[in-house]
Formats: C-alpha cells, sequence, structure tokens
C-alpha cells in the first residue's frame, strides 16, 4: 500500500473518530511463534499510533524478536466501524511517564481528585515505560455502509454476477 493511500485512509472523518478512542488491539507474535492480541490504552500523533508500557512487559521482547504488528480500533455498535492498521512497531524506552501515557487516559471519566490520586499512583510505580511507536504501513477502514471486509467484497461481487447470468 502506497503512504497517500494509506494517509487517505487514516484522514477519512471517521478514521479521525476511530484514531480518537481510548482502546486499540496489539497483535502480534509472541517468542513462542504463537499469536497475541491485547487491548492497550494509545494516542494518534497525527502520523504515529503511540502506546505505553511498563519496561518489563511480556510483549516486549516479543516486539523487538518481529516488530511487525497489526492493530485494530473498533466500535461496539451495529452496525461496527472497525479501523485496520499494520505496521512496524519502534520500542523507546523513556525514564518516568511519557507525556503520552498520561495523554491517552485522559479521555476516562475521573474526577479531578480521581485524576490527581491516578497520577500519583502512576508516578510511584513506574520509574520509566516503553513508548510502543508504530507508523502505519498499511490501513483499511470497514463501516458496512460504504467499504466491507474484502471476504464480503468479492461475495457481493459474485452475487451480483449470480443474479446478471
Amino acid at each position: 500500500m502506497h503512504q497517500d493511500e494509506i494517509t487517505e485512509v487514516l484522514h477519512r472523518p471517521l478514521s479521525q473518530e476511530m484514531l480518537a478512542r481510548d482502546l486499540t488491539r496489539l497483535a502480534y507474535v509472541a517468542k513462542d511463534g504463537t499469536p497475541r492480541n491485547v487491548p492497550i490504552a494509545f494516542t494518534w500523533n497525527g502520523s504515529q499510533i503511540v502506546m505505553c508500557t511498563s519496561t518489563n512487559a511480556p510483549k516486549l521482547p516479543s516486539l523487538r524478536v518481529n516488530p511487525m504488528v497489526a492493530l485494530t480500533i473498533d466500535t461496539e455498535v451495529h452496525p461496527p466501524k472497525i479501523l485496520l492498521i499494520r505496521g512496524r512497531a519502534e520500542l523507546d524506552a523513556v525514564d518516568g511517564i511519557p507525556q503520552e501515557y498520561l495523554q491517552m487516559n485522559g479521555s476516562y471519566t475521573m474526577t479531578a481528585e480521581q485524576r490527581v490520586q491516578w497520577e500519583a499512583e502512576v508516578r510511584s510505580l513506574y520509574d520509566g515505560m516503553v513508548r510502543i511507536v508504530v507508523t502505519p504501513t498499511w490501513a483499511k477502514l470497514i463501516d458496512f455502509e460504504t467499504t466491507l471486509p474484502s471476504a464480503v467484497e468479492e461475495l457481493v461481487r459474485q452475487r451480483e454476477q449470480r443474479q446478471r447470468a
């Protein structure tokens, strides 16, 4: 997929709504060769998905061996809205708490007092974190109104061919 195609998909209004959500599902290959898929908070900086995790997270050794990942951001309503992204994870260990981590957790409903307590707890727990940064190399938006999964698109084409015959 060419960069201009990726950019076009990610700049659609619905994609921008999806990129403003709280959670994505991060799929990667574990060190034992089996697939993993974990929910993780994220933020979109306009060109990259940024996720943050603890320095001892089990996913980090796997991502060092095989940095290729797939992300799914979706809704819980019918018809679902789904943004699929593939890319390569770059790992960036940082001291302290990355600003993105504080930012990505900012949309959860917390009172001001709860937010202060949460941030104090986070700062007392983590000496550092790892930023998982994914630059999209492929993207697809599925809204089940104007776009469908490729297999469903193929079934629609086959049905139309049968109806014309």
